[in-house]
């Protein structure tokens, strides 16, 4: 099926529905003798797990990672590598009711506008639960990274009306909401609070930064490193826009002040998000992405059923009240198998030059 696989060298391809009996991924293009274990995915799919802040939805599943094939010895073997983790706590009777109804914000229409048929159980293909395979696939391609020395981490930059203005790395695990500023995250924590007891939702703005990536990845014209980081970002569902370096406060600067000054030493500012013509420059990669909020929601909204008929819907059930935190390490994810992608590529580039 088109649309489910991503990468070049290192190509993914997710599968399973929110209620269907598991989800997961087939990695294909992983070097050999690669370091990785279950325990090394766990780390990363424990982040994504339900239940871990207020924001989060009450559905329970311990998302425990079962590698299938392409590790033996706790080394990677260089054939494909597949990881399912099963659905355990899945509560289709709770869609039943809305079945034949729309959900404003969802894929509910176009997924039938598309395909005829739709799984209405949580959203099928289209709930946030695919991200399990793309998480598992992170930690994969985070392993790769390692052995350069490639270090990927995301915080929350703004939940709802709260930015964080601070960065203290240290404190981004010492939060719920994965901030990296400790007053902001308890400003966060009282809003959060607030919109949940209106039955509403909240959007946000999750950073990732890459440190120690090389210079020279990413490929003109079209697959330009920061063109596939938006793509790869962009095909989150929750995500709905995304900015590298400065973004769009850019458009607002002149060209003395947007452009980042070359030194001995390196260049002087970051503006650029450590990528320039699409290649990387060896500088901090920058990337931000906008969150939208959670569109489960149990405020009455206006819609149609499958009729075509006027209907209200009020959302019941376990929904998260913002994708944040829990998406941070998707987006984390994303990046990490971009670059692990680009360096791949920019390997065997080097082997035809150095031939």
């Amino acid at each position: 099926m088109p649309g489910n696989c991503f990468g070049k060298l290192f190509k993914i391809t997710t599968w399973g529905e929110s209620h269907g009996k598991g989800v997961g991924v087939v990695i294909d293009g992983c070097p050999p003798k690669i370091p990785l274990d279950e325990y090394s995915i766990q780390e990363m799919l424990d982040r994504r797990r339900p239940g871990g802040a207020s924001t989060s939805t009450s559905r329970k599943e311990s998302d425990t990672a079962r590698i299938l094939s392409g590790v033996f010895e706790n080394k990677t073997t260089g054939t494909p590598v597949m990881i399912m983790v099963e659905n355990k706590d899945a509560r289709s009777s709770a869609y039943k009711s809305i079945a034949d109804l729309y959900r404003p914000g969802h894929g509910d229409i176009t997924y039938q506008s598309k395909y005829g048929i739709r799984d209405w159980r949580g959203g099928g293909r289209a709930s946030a639960r695919e991200t399990v395979g793309r998480v598992a696939a992170g930690a994969v391609a985070r392993a790769v990274l390692k052995q350069h020395d490639i270090d990927v981490f995301a915080f929350t930059k703004a939940l709802g009306s709260t930015t964080a203005e601070g960065f203290d790395r240290g404190a981004i695990n010492q939060n719920m909401f994965s901030a990296a500023d400790l007053d902001a995250a308890e400003k966060m924590e009282k809003e959060v609070a607030k919109v949940k007891a209106m039955g509403d939702s909240l959007g946000g703005i999750v950073e990732v930064r890459a440190l120690n990536v090389p210079s020279g990845l990413g490929d003109p014209v079209f697959d330009k490193l920061d063109a596939d980081l938006a793509k790869a970002l962009m095909s989150i569902g929750a995500v709905k826009g995304v900015e590298i370096g400065a973004g769009f406060k850019s458009a607002k600067l002149r060209g003395s002040q947007n452009n980042d000054p070359i030194t001995p030493e390196g260049f002087a500012s970051n503006n650029a998000g450590g990528i320039l013509a699409g290649i990387s420059n060896g500088d901090e990669i920058i990337v931000r992405v906008a969150v939208k909020p959670i569109p489960s929601i149990a405020i009455e909204q206006d819609t149609i059923d499958i009729h075509g008929q006027p209907r209200k819907i009020s959302v019941k059930g376990r929904h998260d009240i913002s994708a944040i935190p829990r998406i941070n390490v998707v987006c984390e994810a994303m990046v990490c198998l971009v670059i692990a992608d680009h360096l791949l590529r920019q390997k065997a580039i080097q082997l035809m030059t150095d031939s």
